[in-house]
């Protein structure tokens, strides 16, 4: 008995010959075409003071030179006092070193929320003292962030590296600009995360670290000097800055914080001639027609490019 050809199984056939040998001219066409890399934009919120400390506005693109590992890169985007929304995550301390605090706190935290937030802004609050948590999750009602203000409690420990972890981890699911505004008064007394390690997710994530570093007696023997100057790189490293609550108070702190994220120039490039197998990209942004101590220029040192591992 002879066996008949399937007509679907032979045209079957014929396309995938036609395939294999080239000849269909749609599949060419598409291969002639120039592949595309999806480059990430690398954004960069900028803040150019003079050695007063007076903020210098009206300076443009064409003022701005911009380097990574030492190579020259282009400005693709540029704005001055960006209204980009603003992501922010409030960490107060409140082990027992700063109970005595915790009501300034409170006030001087409310009127800095009332001050600085808007419709399109988000902001959610975390205590840390052994343990950090979460007292009111993203939100731009200050009503709902007064009353997690108002719940602020604690004592013991000092886990100041488990909120810059944590607080970075949540804020780098936002879009925007991100902030993490510390107020402690320094030190890690809590055996978790390691300085290395909370910077490093502070820098993929792309927060900005402002500390507000509380300290009672600045002349005392029993000073953490270590943990203030943790919180000063941080802040360095990060693009952010740090305040010493001084004779303005806690107030007068939250005050800056707030002039200095009004007053950013938001800068962005595509990398590009980039050094192979970096898993860090080093940034370096000068202001050629100045003399070098002319102004302060503080933006984030760097970022990562390589997948981050996962923490055990």
């Amino acid at each position: 008995m002879a066996i008949r050809p399937n007509r679907l199984a032979l045209a079957a056939f014929s396309v995938g010959l036609a395939l294999i040998l080239g000849l269909a001219p749609r599949v060419t066409a598409q291969e002639d075409k120039p592949l595309r890399l999806d480059v990430k934009l690398v954004s960069l919120f900028v803040n150019v003071t003079d050695q007063k400390g007076a903020i210098i506005g009206g300076l443009t693109k064409d003022d701005f030179k911009i380097t990574e590992d030492g190579r020259p890169q282009t400005i693709q985007v540029f704005e001055r006092q960006s209204e980009m929304p603003l992501n922010l995550t409030l960490a107060i301390d409140t082990s027992s070193s700063t109970y005595k605090d915790r009501y300034i706190e409170q006030q001087a935290a409310k009127k800095f929320v009332g001050a600085l937030i808007r419709s399109q802004d988000q902001m959610n609050v975390l205590q840390f003292a052994t343990y950090v948590t979460e007292l009111t999750g993203f939100t731009n009602s200050v009503s709902k962030i007064d009353h997690g203000l108002d719940g602020l409690r604690g004592a013991g420990g000092t886990a100041l590296y488990d909120a810059i972890y944590l607080g970075s981890q949540a804020l780098g699911k936002k879009d925007g600009r991100k902030v993490l505004v510390l107020v402690s008064d320094g030190g890690d007394t809590v055996k978790g995360t390691t300085y290395p390690e909370a910077l490093e997710q502070a820098l993929r994530n792309e927060v900005m670290i402002y500390s507000i570093i509380d300290v009672p007696i600045e002349a005392s023997p029993g000073r953490d000097i270590g943990g203030e100057h943790a919180l000063i790189t941080l802040s360095e490293q990060t693009g952010g800055k740090h305040f010493y609550i001084d004779a303005g108070g806690l107030d007068k702190a939250f005050a800056q914080v707030s002039d200095d994220l009004r007053t950013q120039y938001m800068i962005g490039y595509y990398p590009h001639n980039q050094e192979p197998g970096r898993p860090f990209h080093r940034i370096d942004i000068t202001i050629p027609r100045a003399s070098a101590e002319a102004f302060n220029i503080r933006h984030k040192t760097g970022y990562y490019a390589d997948p981050q591992k996962a923490r055990d």
